[in-house]
């Protein structure tokens, strides 16, 4: 790899230009390109998304998303390449948990130049596909549950917390994630999100989950069925309330006593 191109991302600014300070300066013994910073993961997936960096220097610890979790999302993102991770931090307590995930180096804060230039210099010659497909691989096995999803909208990928969920409704290809203010388009399963988050998420139907902290109650639905017949029918069925929604959604037979037992 000639030049890799770096993105540095840290929530704390002095630790940014430190890094960028280092970078300037091991350029003799190890050449390479700076495209940017971020102080945080939204603003990372957007550098990410839009310039493809080769290495990314990653601090752990960061507010709202840490830098294991992004690394998730990014894995998870199979429409960009995933750089190569380098872990650079002020704690030695994730080093073993940062080598389980197969990153490419651990550096800890104060980062010294020569031990940046080596990091940076065997991560270009270790980045290439069965290395990658090792490091995506050992993301997606991590145990630890996700704090946002992933949704992949006019060429960025938008960080939506777990928490502002509302309810997510499959509709015929896609899943539409719904929050208080908005709906998004989200390409996964309800099945493998239900799996994954059983204890935020509960099913009401074959096609919707609602939060479990967003359920207010449950009312009662008429349906008119054989309108247009001389029998005409009536027949009752229950809804579900959501929290900030207007929409109801339907709750099935199979599903009314786990619904039921929630709102008691």
């Amino acid at each position: 790899m000639n030049r890799p191109k770096i993105l540095i991302v840290d929530d704390e600014a002095p630790a940014r230009q430190r890094l960028a300070t280092l970078i300037a300066d091991i350029q003799q013994e190890c050449p390479c390109d700076l495209i940017g910073d971020a102080s945080n993961a939204q603003a990372a997936l957007d550098h990410i998304a839009l310039a493809q960096p080769d290495i990314v220097l990653l601090d752990v610890q960061m507010p709202g998303m840490t830098g294991m979790e992004l690394a998730q999302h990014l894995s998870r993102n199979k429409q960009a390449q995933m750089p190569a991770i380098i872990f650079v931090t002020a704690y030695d307590d994730y080093a073993l948990k940062a080598f389980e995930v197969h990153a490419m180096d651990y550096l800890l804060k104060p980062v010294r130049a020569s031990r940046l230039a080596e990091a940076i210099n065997r991560t270009s010659r270790l980045q290439a596909g069965a290395q990658q497909t090792a490091v995506t691989a050992s993301i997606n096995q991590m145990p630890a549950p996700r704090q946002c999803f992933s949704i992949l909208e006019r060429n960025r990928v938008l960080l939506i917390p777990v928490a502002d969920v509302l309810f997510l409704k499959a509709e015929q290809k896609y899943v539409t994630l719904h929050t208080k203010t908005r709906s998004y388009l989200l390409e996964e399963s309800l099945t493998s999100i239900e799996d994954e988050m059983v204890n935020v998420l509960v099913r009401v139907h074959r096609n919707a989950l609602v939060a479990r902290n967003a359920i207010m109650g449950v009312e009662r639905a008429l349906h008119v069925v054989d309108a247009d017949s001389e029998h005409e029918k009536v027949t009752e069925s229950w809804q579900v309330i959501v929290r900030d929604a207007d929409e109801r959604l339907p709750i099935s037979r199979r599903q009314w006593p786990v619904i039921k037992a929630l709102v008691r």
